[in-house]
């Protein structure tokens, strides 16, 4: 069990304030002697980082992929779980799928409210979470939060404070866990590792390209693009409104920033559905990815070019 952090190991100086907690106080060797049902399970916590996930950095995550790497390779673990925050969990469970989908389970987890919580959803996580682990042929990166087992391609945080805040759209989830069961509707998540070289550059290369994220509004124009490529973007990647479409001041911008050589996806700022490829698109389509896996799509192509 790697822990990073987030509101699962977070404290708030009174039990009823879920929101004014500072996060990634508890270790993770102590979260799991707070479910006296881990007892039993042979568990090895381990510390990868301690940070509000809203702080994610690209450091964490190449600390958090070799130690998921060495793990893997272990023939005696059936699985590993990963603590998390909930405001960047889907971004790394995408990362983590796209860089080794695994053919073991990889099990994120998170919570929405604080450990000293007097309604805490951390430790039924924890648990849920580790029941997938051992669950037999579990494979791929999937987060378990709620009693629901989301997909890493699939998962989406769609409220700001409920506790009931992920959600699999269209795709729906890949199983449930009801009294410490796991039902399984769908098939576990899929894909190819990275290559090697590719692999090699991501974790211990140099800094990452630099891939950023535009929003397309109303009396939106091309200045932030500009200052972008100014600043050396390599990639943008730009959430358009409705199916994908973006401003005409803004899609200009792109266009030239396309044409100096700027790798551009296009996405949606809608919560749920593709953005579907048209003949005569000027600006590629990032299909069924959101903007935040968008962005990781275009890191990883420039670190594999």
């Amino acid at each position: 069990m790697l822990g990073t952090g987030g509101t699962i190991a977070g404290t708030s100086a009174a039990p009823g304030d879920n929101i004014g907690y500072t996060a990634a106080q508890l270790g993770v060797a102590q979260l799991v002697k707070a479910v006296p049902a881990l007892a039993a399970v042979p568990l090895e916590p381990e510390q990868v980082a301690q940070v509000d996930s809203k702080d994610m950095s690209a450091d964490v995550w190449r600390a958090l992929l070799k130690r998921l790497a060495h793990h893997l390779a272990r023939p005696e673990v059936t699985g590993v779980v990963v603590t998390h925050g909930t405001d960047t969990l889907e971004e790394t469970a995408w990362l983590l799928q796209r860089v080794l989908a695994p053919g073991k389970p990889v099990v994120l987890t998170a919570a929405m409210r604080p450990a000293t919580s007097l309604q805490p959803d951390g430790p039924q996580n924890l648990l849920d979470a580790v029941t997938v682990a051992q669950h037999p042929g579990a494979r791929g990166v999937l987060a378990v939060l709620g009693g629901v087992v989301h997909g890493a391609a699939d998962v989406r945080k769609v409220h700001t404070y409920r506790i009931e805040a992920f959600d699999s759209g269209d795709a729906g989830p890949v199983g449930r866990i009801e009294e410490g069961r796991l039902r399984v509707f769908r098939p576990w998540p899929a894909g190819e590792a990275l290559a090697e070289a590719t692999l090699a550059r991501l974790v211990d290369g140099a800094e990452w390209p630099r891939v950023d994220i535009l929003l397309s509004h109303a009396g939106v124009d091309g200045a932030l693009v500009d200052a972008l490529v100014e600043r050396g973007a390599r990639g943008i990647v730009v959430a358009g409104t409705g199916h994908g479409t973006v401003h005409h001041a803004l899609e200009s911008a792109l266009l030239r920033a396309q044409a100096a050589g700027v790798r551009v996806l296009r996405c949606s700022r809608v919560a749920g559905g593709p953005v579907f490829a048209q003949p005569g698109d000027v600006l590629p389509a990032g299909g069924e990815l959101s903007p935040y896996q968008a962005r990781i799509e275009l890191l990883l192509q420039l670190l594999a070019d």
